[in-house]
């Protein structure tokens, strides 16, 4: 009977390892680094197939399908620690100037569009929300407005990447710890499949959303 179960189930769980390897992984955003894109309690999808085809444990490259754009939300292996998966917004890719000035980005000279908005929330009166656009990606920013600015200005090296975090007041990325190196990537964060917080509700609205 055992030897029946095993021959079964030996399948399936190849089949998982799989699609958990090459194609897709589910995480859990444990912070609000990426707020109002990503909640505390999100579970989502992560492409894994986007940026190419990676060899487990060994990292190396067998099939390379592309490269991050500037705007893509993508999950990848923290630079000081790769044991610790991070999850921040792309805005700076190989051979771009990015700088920051009075909390507005500019890449290559031009300035990355922002609209405001309504305010995040009533019992946050110093967050307010804007609309961003980076190469045609619009997505929701926050800044607190209590903040200093934290100017700079730098260029990315090649195979490398500049990231940060939609909360931009409340996020430790690329402005703290430098770049991501092109083998730490992961994949690219496609979807909301489940919002659940310990004591909460499940969100059910943000079932089902897309990710941009």
């Amino acid at each position: 009977m055992l030897v029946e179960y095993a021959r079964f189930l030996f399948p399936v769980v190849l089949v998982v390892l799989v699609l958990r390897s090459f194609v897709a992984e589910p995480f859990r955003i444990p912070s609000g680094s990426m707020l109002p894109t990503l909640e505390v309690g999100d579970f989502i999808l992560v492409n894994k197939f986007t940026y190419g085809i990676r060899l487990p444990v060994l990292n190396t490259e067998i099939l390379d399908l592309g490269a991050p754009q500037r705007g893509d939300v993508i999950v990848f292996r923290y630079p000081e620690n790769p044991s610790i998966d991070y999850i921040k917004r792309v805005v700076g890719v190989p051979g771009d100037e990015i700088a920051y000035y009075n909390k507005v980005l500019y890449i290559n000279g031009k300035q990355a569009k922002q609209e405001p908005k309504m305010p995040y929330q009533p019992a946050f009166p110093n967050l307010k929300r804007f609309r961003e656009q980076l190469d045609g990606v619009e997505h929701d920013i926050l800044v607190n407005v209590m903040y200093p600015a934290g100017d700079f200005i730098v260029t990315v090296p090649p195979d490398s990447y500049f990231v940060m975090g939609d909360n931009r007041d409340n996020s430790r990325d690329s402005r703290y710890w430098g770049f991501v190196p092109e083998q730490n990537l992961v994949g690219k964060a496609m979807l909301i499949w489940m919002n659940w917080q310990w004591g909460h509700w499940p969100e059910l609205g943000r079932i089902g959303t897309m990710i941009d």
